[in-house]
């Protein structure tokens, strides 16, 4: 059995792989010039392939990406190629999780308004300066600071994509008592854990939108997602609903968010991928109070690069074993 790896992994990486398959003939080549010629005769391929690559293998059963999207991965001889393709899902959900509610923490208070404030050196409670009434007024008085906060407990969560970054999101709203609610393409494969109000499918997403308090979006870019989130998809969404995106930016049609956060059709959003990556820097999001951006990076964390190794070894040692292999992809779906 030969397994190329491209491009290369750091040598303490090679030799926990090669523990996995120590039978094997090994090669981690650093050049795609290497690999090219070494790929003639691979049964597997751990890493980048690309067009000449797949072209030049003449016996390759298994390709395993090194991400988790696909969208760039994917190319149509490698769709119609009889190899099977492994990516590196699961890794991420909880931490994608923890973002989520950090995002949802933020709106919740409006901490991304008073960071912003002290940047400015300004004393600002949201709600101007009827925030200052006095709160001994006693019981039954609403100001406006109170209005300025939202209330976690009881407001909606509506999770567009119920897969395992979906699911630790709806764990951890559950935990802060709200409801949640969410779509998916295939809602009786997925698991839904214990409390969550319901699972439909993607029929059912212009009603989770009206629904909805927060929508968190946490689907795969595929064929079918690509601009999901378009004009006419997000005048679905309440006036007061704050729309995240942990998924891909590929779902949401950047100028059409744009005009309905200036139109009020949503109160807000948070963006961790976008259509566009880098943003530039004269993009109208920017500026925009009720928005929050950070730069794709949802998914950092120091456990990831140790559960990035077992899920290789695992795969390596299935293979060797003639086991089903984890995290098989459609590659025709891209996930």
């Amino acid at each position: 059995m030969k397994i190329v790896i491209y491009p290369a992994v750091e040598a303490d990486r090679l030799a926990r792989l090669q523990v996995e398959a120590p039978r094997a003939t090994w090669v981690n080549a650093a050049t795609e010039a290497e690999a090219q010629i070494e790929i003639v005769g691979a049964d597997a391929l751990l890493g980048k392939i690309t067009p000449e690559l797949l072209a030049g293998a003449d016996r390759l059963r298994w390709v395993q990406a090194f991400t988790a999207s696909l969208e760039h991965y994917v190319f149509q001889e490698l769709a119609d190629h009889p190899c099977v393709l492994t990516n590196m899902r699961g890794l991420f959900g909880d931490v994608i999780a923890d973002q989520v509610m950090g995002y949802i923490l933020c709106f919740a208070r409006n901490l991304h308004v008073y960071i912003r404030n002290q940047v400015h050196r300004e004393w600002r409670p949201c709600g101007g300066e009827a925030a200052r009434v006095n709160f001994a007024a006693g019981p039954g008085v609403v100001n406006a600071m109170d209005r300025a906060t939202r209330y976690l407990p009881g407001s909606v969560l509506g999770v567009v994509g119920f897969g395992g970054i979906g699911a630790e999101v709806a764990r951890r709203a559950l935990g802060f008592g709200m409801r949640v609610r969410g779509v998916d393409k295939h809602p009786d494969q997925v698991v839904v854990p214990e409390g969550v109000e319901s699972v439909e499918g993607l029929d059912s997403l212009p009603a989770l939108l009206s629904a909805s308090d927060y929508v968190v979006i946490a689907a795969p870019h595929t064929p079918e997602t690509e601009g999901l989130f378009n004009s006419a998809m997000l005048a679905k969404l309440k006036p007061s609903c704050i729309l995240i995106n942990i998924g891909r930016g590929a779902l949401v049609v950047l100028d059409d968010l744009v005009e309905a956060l200036r139109a009020g059709q949503l109160a807000g959003a948070a963006l961790d991928v976008l259509e566009i990556e880098p943003l530039p820097g004269d993009h109208p999001l920017w500026g925009m109070e009720q928005v929050i951006l950070t730069p794709h990076t949802a998914g950092y964390s120091q456990v990831i690069a140790a559960r990035h190794l077992d899920v290789l070894c695992e795969n390596v040692g299935r293979f060797g074993r003639g086991e089903p292999l984890r995290n098989l992809v459609d590659k025709r779906l891209w996930f």
